[in-house]
């Protein structure tokens, strides 16, 4: 996999030009006092000045703002070096309150004082994503909705109503813009090396960050508005991202430093990151670890990309990011050959998107680079994950004389675990975790307390017995129809809604291998009505339960009146079908589940059909979930209404238009 040529740098020429030249073309000292005043506040209006504008439509000229401001940078760079860290502290350290973690802008300053090039750009990565958040916790005191994406940010009319839009477009020429310096893309994005990234603009964000902080105080006496910050996000059930196994001891993470500089996986320029991130771990420096190693994984992702898909200029190319590099096709409609050369999807794609892109998993990435979660609890869980599968990748993409790493006692189990990955996020990975833990739900029900059933015949005017035994026999005949799509050792002709059998048989289903990657939108459509039909049937469960531990408790203590006790019983009469038919509904909805990719044979006619079917047996159990909640406990009324959603259901399977019967 290694390329002909050595690549020099990931930085296209016109970038590389603009990051590393633009800004020394000017060799003229530029006095710090110009846009310092006295007492230490930013001169903002000198700063501004040096921001060029096309004349065509006054937009900003990146190209002159950066030469005229590159000596402005240098001089802050070197009135930075001339302070002690306690000056410093004493002149700044008030100005980054603002954004919420001010001791993050004084390791930067700590970090300029020496400028080792991995350590300024690790910084620089840390200083963007922290300001971003805390510009859109600006945003967010007049404005609804925060921008996702921090060009978009910067471009709003609420930081310039705050800040002043001439202050904007000079934070433009740094970050935001591609037509700039674009500094938190090409680092967060894996595209520029350490020696490439100017410690003068790190230093330049820094001091702007301290101006921005004046710029806020001012604004908010004026106003008398008050800065709220959004809490950080935080990573829940961890247990879920526990992939690989065990933590990694100092054995480990020496063995994946020998294997960094033989792996085609790694370019040479880009060997100090690695390095870095594993010496991060080591100091248990967990969110600096990962933040290293995320950008590295994506440019060696990119660079597989670009020569399997036979397409090296792309390398330099900033459209070439994660969600493109895992796409199933280019842009030419071409198949995407780096799942064929990774031989096992799972080795990147698969765990890729869940932690990096779907949703409902943890999206680290996004996560870090937005300044969403607290870099000072970054979980040692998630980091054990990524530097795990980093090392799967180096192993992966390793000559055949490093064989005697791979199959390392330390190592092997990892290489294992990740050749069969499967994913944990995707929503069809989500409908099997509902499933399941809605027949858990459901399958409590039998131990639930009820009354003496000497206690039920005291009771006059109860009936309804009749028609609930003639639903679970309607619930018997689907079931027997569907008997010929089960796996014959969860079904019994005897009882076909035994409870023991069904969550037998819903746990074989969901242990079905079932393809993740590349699903069609119609797929996508049905699982978001699935995973709805089946939230709502965990709702139902969870209020049976509720509802039947509190009437029992009133009724042995005697505290319901006469009518409380009718409708008490009535739901006890109610769950004898209702058990079997959630139960019905969930079996329903996986082994359609597992036929899922079949719905791209429907025509539309008949995917149009299938889908108001679905939507039927949604809005049934959101009807029942109302039925049964404490406010109505309208529990006759869901009898009628299951009868009509047991007929609906038959008449299909009686017709096959199910995406099982499609599979035969």
């Amino acid at each position: 996999m290694a390329l002909s040529d050595p690549v020099a740098t990931c930085l296209s020429p016109p970038v590389h030009y603009v990051i590393c030249k633009l800004g020394f073309e000017k060799k003229t000292t530029y006095d710090i006092n110009n846009i310092l005043s006295e007492d230490g506040e930013v001169c903002w209006e000198a700063v501004t000045e040096h921001v060029c504008y096309l004349e065509s439509d006054q937009s900003v000229d990146y190209i002159k703002s950066i030469r005229s401001l590159g000596p402005v940078c240098e001089s802050v760079n070197l009135h930075f070096k001339s302070l002690t860290k306690e000056q410093f502290v004493l002149q700044y350290a008030l100005w980054f309150r603002w954004t919420n973690y001010a001791e993050l802008f004084i390791e930067v300053f700590d970090i300029l004082q020496y400028t080792q090039a991995t350590e300024v750009a690790l910084g620089l990565m840390k200083l963007t994503s922290c300001l971003e958040r805390a510009l859109g916790d600006v945003y967010l005191m007049i404005g609804k909705d925060c921008p996702f994406l921090l060009r978009d940010l910067l471009a709003s009319e609420q930081l310039a109503v705050v800040f002043g839009q001439a202050v904007m477009n000079v934070l433009r020429v740094f970050i935001g813009s591609p037509y700039g310096l674009n500094l938190r893309n090409v680092l967060w994005h894996g595209f520029a090396s350490p020696q490439e990234i100017p410690a003068k603009y790190c230093a330049m964000l820094l001091f702007l960050t301290a101006g921005l902080g004046q710029l806020l105080q001012t604004y908010l006496l004026q106003t008398k508005c008050v800065l709220v910050h959004r809490p950080y996000v935080i990573f829940v059930s961890l247990d879920e991202l526990d992939v690989f196994p065990g933590k990694y001891n100092h054995e480990t993470l020496s063995i994946a430093e020998e294997l960094i500089k033989p792996s085609s996986f790694v370019l040479k320029t880009m060997l100090p990151f690695w390095m870095a991130a594993l010496t991060a771990f080591k100091q248990s420096r967990y969110a600096d670890c990962v933040i290293l190693l995320l950008p590295q994984m994506e440019v060696g992702l990119r660079l597989l990309f670009t020569t399997t898909n036979k397409c090296p200029n792309r390398l330099l190319t900033a459209e070439v990011k994660f969600l493109s590099i895992l796409a199933k096709c280019l842009d030419n409609e071409e198949v995407n050959q780096l799942p064929a050369v990774l031989q096992e999807p799972a080795m990147a794609s698969e765990f890729l998107w869940d932690f990096l892109n779907h949703q409902e998993g943890p999206r680290v990435r996004d996560r870090l680079s937005h300044g969403e979660i607290n870099l000072k609890a970054f979980p040692r869980e998630v980091a054990n994950q990524i530097v795990a599968f980093a090392i799967t990748l180096l192993c992966r993409f390793s000559d055949e004389d490093m064989f005697a790493f791979k199959e390392h006692m330390l190592i092997k189990p990892l290489m294992t675990c990740a050749s069969c990955y499967h994913s944990r996020f995707h929503p069809i990975s989500r409908l099997k975790k509902q499933v399941l833990q809605c027949m858990k739900s459901i399958h409590l029900w039998p131990e639930l307390p009820t009354v003496p059933e000497e206690h039920v015949q005291t009771v006059k005017g109860l009936e309804g017995s009749a028609e609930a035994s003639t639903l679970i026999l309607m619930i018997s005949e689907i079931i027997s129809l569907l008997q010929q799509y089960m796996p014959q050792n969860c079904y019994s002709s005897d009882d076909p809604v035994n409870s023991v059998l069904t969550e037998r048989l819903l746990i074989e289903l969901c242990d079905t291998r079932i393809c993740t990657l590349y699903s069609p939108r119609p797929v996508l459509e049905i699982l978001v009505i699935l995973r709805k039909i089946s939230t709502q049937c965990h709702q139902v469960s969870e209020q049976v339960t509720a509802a039947t531990e509190l009437r029992y408790k009133q009724w042995m203590n005697k505290t319901l009146r006469s009518r409380q006790r009718h409708n008490y019983l009535r739901m006890l009469n109610s769950i004898k079908f209702l058990s079997p038919v959630l139960r019905l509904v969930l079996v329903l909805i996986t082994l359609e589940l597992v036929n899922i990719h079949l719905v791209c044979k429907k025509n539309p006619f008949d995917y149009q059909q299938y889908l108001k079917f679905l939507k039927s047996v949604l809005q049934y159990s959101e009807n029942l979930v109302t039925y049964t909640s404490p406010e109505k406990n309208k529990w006759d009324e869901t009898m009628e209404l299951t009868n009509k959603t047991l007929i609906k259901i038959r008449k299909i399977c009686d017709r096959k238009l199910m995406l099982m019967h499609l599979a035969t």
